[in-house]
């Protein structure tokens, strides 16, 4: 029984008219892909980075000095890219519980959105991938090992959750259960590395195919330009280290209020011509709204990271308050919209994220590692976090732990994401086996791997909504 004294679950009133149209929306989650493809621009920044390390011969006793990457490959796709993209989840839940604090019941953005976030990153996400490689291209995963503890992280996050909410202690986290769940965060990192130096005792005994040295391709950059200021549709190749970072700057306002570029002006239909200035018009507020990321060029790319990230969390807030105007004008049960649309408009960035590695990446060891780590940075660090908040806050307050609500559903709804995720993994290893790697391929099994894919969603979806429901 609840301590009458104690703060209650704070109740939702009020009614709300919805305006916005299809076509407003539209274009704010274009808004998430620009934003997005600018962070992975700024993460490929910091990960290019290097240092200069001397290193002594032993046999000859002379000075070697080469160059070395300061980030692993393996570390910057669990931290940089998975914590990134995972940040709009990780802030809003985190925003959501300093704003509940004291309450004995866990925020509404809490574990409903996460689990639906996992369902939508491992089934919409992977349907999106193996697809994007040009037809007939494979793209496989080169560090399997790595891989696989990746997969095993994000497995254990989801049961984690069930044994926490139904094995240990039901329907309420303790303080303990919630800094573990953090910590475990650190174990992903120290086992991921373990496996990709090949430490032993700790790492699997599987080899690794040859992997680029560099986390991207090198390319050259394309600006437009003209006697060293813009003017003008023709592009010149050149080092970016060559160009002034100012002068790059006022290239991105001057790119944001154009509404036409030379791809427009080569549409002989008119009609198009005129939709397609229609359509940058109304990009144009969030393009010049982005054109104050500063450009990935300056500190190794880690201002326009952070920049981008604080834009990244400020569309995805928008989104999230729009949706909550939805429920409450549609009377849909939050949970359906918490694990629906609320996790979908979250977890954009991944989905772009991910796209954008399967296509600039030579392996598919980014786009697919972003999504299982993704998986377990939303627990781990999404859940964990504002648990650990709260729980610290109703210990040190009231001696009382943190209460779950809908907890039923939530557990049935872990049961079928473990059921449909076999289905999910197996797909990719027969892929692996029979065709050689897990993205790309002949056109006609791509499409076919993808629609399986978001079947795959929309029975998580269906049979989960089914429950909140009481149907079943």
């Amino acid at each position: 029984m609840r301590n009458p004294a104690l703060p209650s679950r704070p109740s939702f009133t009020g009614h709300f008219v919805v305006s916005k149209t299809s076509i407003t929306d539209a274009s704010r989650v274009k808004g998430i892909l620009a934003i997005t493809a600018r962070f992975f621009r700024s993460m490929e920044n910091v990960v290019k980075h290097s240092r200069t390390v001397v290193e002594i011969d032993p046999h000859t006793n002379t000075e070697i000095i080469k160059q070395e990457k300061v980030w692993n490959y393996t570390i910057a796709d669990i931290t940089l890219l998975a914590f990134g993209t995972s940040f709009p989840q990780i802030s809003l839940a985190t925003i959501d519980a300093i704003q509940n604090i004291g309450n004995l019941y866990a925020g509404g953005l809490g574990p409903g959105t996460l689990v639906g976030s996992a369902a939508f990153d491992l089934f919409p996400i992977h349907a999106v991938c193996v697809v994007v490689p040009k037809a007939g291209e494979l793209k496989k995963i080169s560090d399997i090992g790595v891989w696989l503890v990746e997969l095993f992280w994000s497995f254990w996050a989801y049961a984690w959750l069930y044994i926490i909410l139904e094995v240990w202690t039901p329907n309420v986290v303790t303080l303990w259960e919630a800094l573990l769940t953090v910590l475990m965060y650190g174990l992903l990192l120290a086992h991921a590395y373990a496996q990709d130096k090949r430490w032993p005792y700790i790492s699997l005994p599987l080899s690794r195919s040859e992997r680029p040295e560099d986390w991207v391709p090198a390319e050259v950059a394309s600006v437009e330009y003209k006697d060293n200021a813009y003017d003008g549709p023709f592009q010149k190749e050149t080092n970016s280290e060559d160009l002034h970072l100012l002068q790059l700057w006022k290239t991105q306002f001057i790119d944001a209020i154009k509404l036409e570029n030379p791809e427009s002006r080569k549409l002989n239909n008119i009609y198009l011509r005129l939709a397609r200035i229609f359509w940058q018009s109304l990009l144009a507020p969030w393009r010049l709204l982005f054109a104050f990321v500063p450009p990935y060029h300056i500190a190794h790319g880690w201002i326009a990271f952070i920049c981008s990230l604080i834009f990244i969390s400020g569309i995805s807030y928008i989104v999230t308050k729009l949706t909550d105007l939805i429920s409450c004008v549609t009377g849909i049960d939050s949970y359906v919209i918490a694990f629906t649309a609320l996790a979908a408009g979250t977890s954009w960035p991944d989905l772009v994220a991910s796209k954008i590695a399967a296509e600039r990446q030579i392996t598919a060891d980014s786009a697919i590692a972003n999504i299982t780590c993704s998986n377990s940075v939303n627990i781990y660090v999404g859940i964990g976090v504002p648990w650990l908040i709260d729980t610290v806050y109703n210990f040190i307050a009231y001696g009382e732990s943190l209460r779950i609500e809908n907890a039923g559903g939530l557990s049935f709804s872990l049961l079928v994401f473990f059921c449909t995720s076999v289905g999910c993994i197996s797909v990719l290893v027969v892929r692996r086996l029979i065709l050689g790697a897990e993205l790309g391929g002949p056109r006609f099994w791509a499409w076919v791997t993808s629609v399986f894919f978001m079947l795959l969603w929309l029975i998580f979806v269906v049979l989960s909504s089914l429950r909140v429901s009481g149907i079943i």
